[in-house]
Parts: structure tokens; sequence; C-alpha cells
């Protein structure tokens, strides 16, 4: 029995990756401000979310998942194959312009969280973004993984900051099983904060991101039940990080009527007078952390989806001359990331912050739809195509999201 057991928790920790890691950098700096935003601004009243977001992030990923071990190949490269370059190439012109706001959304974030320690981001934003260049462009896949892994495993400082703001954790279990009031769906602000939590959860970025790095692990169709394993525990444990993220705020930030933030710092500076200085520090560390790790992995899965839609050379294991246009991609999306945080006024960044979020919100449809395409064809899934429980969750998902971004831009027209 122990024997057994054994056998599979070496097999589960040999696959245990790219779902953990891709999950979990989802908590990056716009994702923090957004559900920092949504705990400040709603209170509880958004936690509704969490558990229909949760399992739709679990099917999408699973999907992804299950695609990159049975072809062997990335997303972009099965849409350029089954859908054609004109196609392939116009999505990932979109997903280049949504990815880079989300990266200077990332370094926002760094800079934000050392602001809190006196450090000025003239220093702290050139620092890390040669930190996580060199990270990727001097590393190679198994290091960079371990290294990735680390850092999600510090999202546990924000579940930790949430106990210590006290919350009413009967109330805030209520608001998490109960849908809100009818009037809410009128309220454009409201749907706004609805769509960049869906947004933020399941990103766009994510679903190429986690089949390439499935492919390039090299995972097999007979050690899959660990990688999807790796998969669900990902997805629960960042939306249980969200969760007392919200929580957080709710019960300092809401409950002091402190109302809207203008970045995930001063969520943590806010926190501090309320919960104590254990919980600003939890809170700003965790900001640094989810900006620095989101930052290596986002223009990491930028280069790796337009690389694979293209047909070029990709991959961290090659170097920058088997594989130049992978890594001046990357390195263009760092540091076009970086500059605009330092020449941008302060006063405009929670606007791109915000934006980058309701953009993922508003392309993710599109994505899910050519997965569902892709994943339903027998000829290219054989046994492996999606089943009629995953067909819903996944078609729904899409509905949703499309019903409530249709409402918001409704809601913005003069007169509405």
């Amino acid at each position: 029995m122990w024997k057994r057991w054994r056998i599979r928790i070496l097999l589960f920790m040999a696959v245990l990756g790219p779902g953990f890691i891709t999950a979990n950098v989802d908590n990056d700096s716009g994702g923090i401000l957004t559900y920092s935003q949504a705990g400040a601004q709603y209170g509880y009243t958004l936690l509704w979310t969490m558990i229909p977001i949760t399992i739709a992030l679990i099917v999408v990923q699973e999907m992804c998942a299950r695609m990159g071990v049975v072809t062997g190949k990335g997303l972009s490269d099965l849409i350029r194959e089954e859908f054609g370059l004109r196609l392939t190439f116009i999505l990932m012109v979109l997903l280049v312009v949504v990815n880079y706001t989300n990266v200077v959304t990332e370094f926002i974030g760094i800079a934000g969280s050392l602001h809190l320690f006196h450090v000025s981001k003239f220093i702290s934003v050139p620092l890390c973004a040669a930190l996580v260049w060199a990270l990727v462009s001097r590393g190679d896949y198994k290091s960079t993984e371990k290294i990735f892994l680390v850092a999600s495993l510090v999202y546990i400082a924000y579940i930790f900051a949430g106990v210590l703001s006290q919350p009413n954790w009967s109330e805030a279990l209520h608001q998490t099983i109960q849908l809100p009031a009818k009037s809410v769906w009128s309220d454009k602000a409201y749907m706004y904060m609805a769509i960049g939590v869906v947004g933020t959860t399941i990103a766009p970025w994510m679903q190429f991101y986690l089949q390439s790095s499935i492919v390039e692990k090299g995972i097999r169709v007979k050690d899959y039940a660990a990688s999807r394993l790796d998969v669900i525990i990902g997805s629960i444990f960042t939306d249980v990080v969200a969760w007392f993220i919200v929580v957080a705020c709710a019960a300092t930030l809401y409950v002091h009527g402190l109302g809207a933030i203008q970045v995930a710092a001063d969520a943590a500076e806010a926190m501090r007078p309320l919960a104590g200085d254990y919980a600003f520090v939890l809170f700003a560390f965790g900001l640094f952390n989810a900006s620095l790790f989101a930052a290596s992995i986002l223009p990491l899965s930028t280069a790796y989806t337009v690389c694979e839609g293209l047909g070029v050379e990709s991959g961290v294991d090659k170097s920058f001359k088997e594989a130049p246009f992978f890594y001046w991609l990357y390195t263009l999306l760092i540091a076009g990331g970086a500059l605009t945080v330092l020449l941008l006024p302060d006063s405009q960044l929670i606007n791109v912050a915000i934006l980058s979020q309701v953009l993922n919100g508003v392309l993710l449809p599109v994505v899910i739809i050519l997965m569902l395409l892709l994943i339903n064809r027998r000829d290219l899934m054989g046994e492996h195509k999606n089943s009629v429980l995953w067909n819903i969750i996944a078609w729904g998902t899409s509905i949703l999201v499309i019903g409530m971004t249709m409402v918001m831009l409704w809601g913005m027209i003069p007169g509405h």
C-alpha cells in the first residue's frame, strides 16, 4: 500500500509545476488590485463569484493541459494549424496588446510595494526588470520552474493577512454561497468590477502558457492523472488566496469607509493602522512577490504564444542564437513595461491596471471558444475529447462573460 502511494506521490512531484504555477501567477499585481478594490468598494458582496470562477478555472485549465498532453503542441500552434495563419496573427496581435498592459501592471505592483519601504521606482523597477530578464534568459526550464514553484508558495502570506484583519467570518462565508441582490445587475460600476474579477481569475494568457509548459515539460498521456491533479490543486489554492484578499480589504478598508484605492499598495498602507504591522508587511511582501513573479511569467507566456503561432523557435532551454525572436520579444515586453511605469504619471497607473483586467475578461471568451472547437474534434483528441459536462461549463463561462461584457458596454453609453 505504502509503495503504491509513494509511487503516486513521486509521479505527482515529477509533473508538478505547470498547473500550479499558471494558476498562482494569475494572482498578480492587477489581480491583487482588482480583488482589493472589490473588497474595499463592495465589502463581501463579490465573494459569490469565487466558487463558480474556481470551477470554471479548473475546467478551462484542465482542457488546456489535456490538449497539450494528447497533441504535444501548444495552443497557438494548434490554432494556426486548424484555423489558418490570418486568424492566428490577429489573435497574436490582440494578445500582445492585452499582455503588454498586464506587464505594465506588474511593474506598477513592484514599484508600489517597494515604495512602501521607501524605495524609489527609479531604483526598484530597473533592478527588478534586469532580474526577471536574467532569470529566464540565463536559466533552463527545470531551474526556472523550481524558482516559480517557491514563489507560488509565498502567496500564503495573503491568507495570514486575511486572518489578521479579523473579518466577520460568518458574513464572509454567507456572501460566498449567496447571490447578491437583483439591484446590482443594473449597476454598471458593480458589473465593471465583476468582469474585472472574472478577467483576472481566468486570463487568456494562462491557457497559452499552461499548454506550452505542459509540452515543454514532456508530460505523457500515461502521466496525465497527476498533471490534472496539479491543475486542480493550483486552481483551488489561487482562488483561496483571492478570497482572503477580498476578505482582508472588506474587513478593513470597506468596514472603515475608506472605499476605493488607487493602486494595490494603497491597500497595504491603509491596512496598517487597522490590522497592524504584521498584516501590512504580509500584504506588501505578497504584492512584491506576486508582481515580480508575474513580471517573469507574462512576457514569457507572450513570447511562447507568438512564437508558436508564427511557427518560429521558442523555449527557455534554447540559447539566444537558437531562438532570437523568442528572446527579443521577451526582452522588449519587459523593457517596454518597465519604461511605461517610469514615464507614466502616477495618477494614470490605476487606469492601466484596471483596464488590463477588463481587457482580459473581454478577450477570454474568444480564446475559450477556439479551445472548445479544438478539444471537441475526435480526429485531434480521440477518446480524450471533452465530456458533455465539461462542454456545458466551458460554454457557460463564455456566454456568461460575453453577457456581462455587453451589460457593461451598454451601461457606458451616455444616457444608460
